[in-house]
């Protein structure tokens, strides 16, 4: 890329998504993913146009609304699992549930349930440095449906996991999301996920297509 030259990360695009709806985009490194989801997440603004979540225009919101937003409405999973390795898995899940001022015995109890509704019954106090990779994303889901966001934005969930986790991973998200009747975006390189998911885009050069690029048909 030349000095000074423009670089559209997500570029003219018009997206809708349903309220309950699990959309996957799928697209190579480097093709907009991630930024498509920091602009949905309120962590970036868009230059031009807008964004809105649930009649939100996050894209107008100042920083300290952008910050309630997130911990009201936003739940991330990311591929680096991000958990704090110096407390116990749940723990990391109640750090999630602090700032709502909900009751510690409420906190300890659902952060109990939310690892138990991930397969993690017996592992809360376990360090992340104790646990399989596998394991730590599901600590990480467990932590992001915390607060029951509507909106879940999973970005590359799978990408640090070998594909028969990653398949059990997807297959939480989606059976969990629609129990809790959450709207997720999703954004992988990974072709599997077509196996879990409501839609399919691809996304390329910072435009998105139901139709896959050519050189995967």
């Amino acid at each position: 890329m030349k000095s000074g030259e423009e670089v559209r990360a997500v570029d003219d695009m018009d997206l809708m998504v349903p309220e309950g709806e699990f959309l996957t985009v799928i697209g190579a490194s480097g093709s907009g993913k991630t930024t498509l989801l920091n602009l949905l997440g309120g962590l970036d603004k868009p230059t031009v146009g807008k964004v809105v979540v649930g009649g939100v225009e996050v894209s107008g919101l100042g920083e300290a609304e952008l910050v309630r937003f997130r911990r009201e409405k936003v739940g991330f999973v990311f591929q680096s699992f991000n958990l704090i390795p110096t407390l116990t898995a749940a723990e990391n899940v109640e750090a999630a549930l602090a700032p709502t001022g909900m009751a510690k015995a409420e906190r300890l109890e659902r952060s109990r349930s939310l690892l138990e509704s991930v397969g993690l019954k017996d592992k809360g106090a376990r360090l992340p440095v104790e646990l399989s990779a596998g394991e730590q994303q599901r600590v990480a889901i467990a932590r992001a449906f915390a607060n029951q966001p509507k909106v879940l934005l999973l970005d590359e969930p799978t990408g640090n996991l070998d594909t028969a986790t990653g398949k059990d991973i997807m297959k939480l998200c989606h059976e969990n999301s629609k129990k809790q009747g959450q709207t997720v975006v999703a954004v992988t390189h990974a072709d599997y996920v077509k196996e879990f998911t409501d839609r399919l885009l691809y996304m390329r050069d910072g435009k998105v297509s139901s139709a896959a690029p050519e050189e995967e048909l």
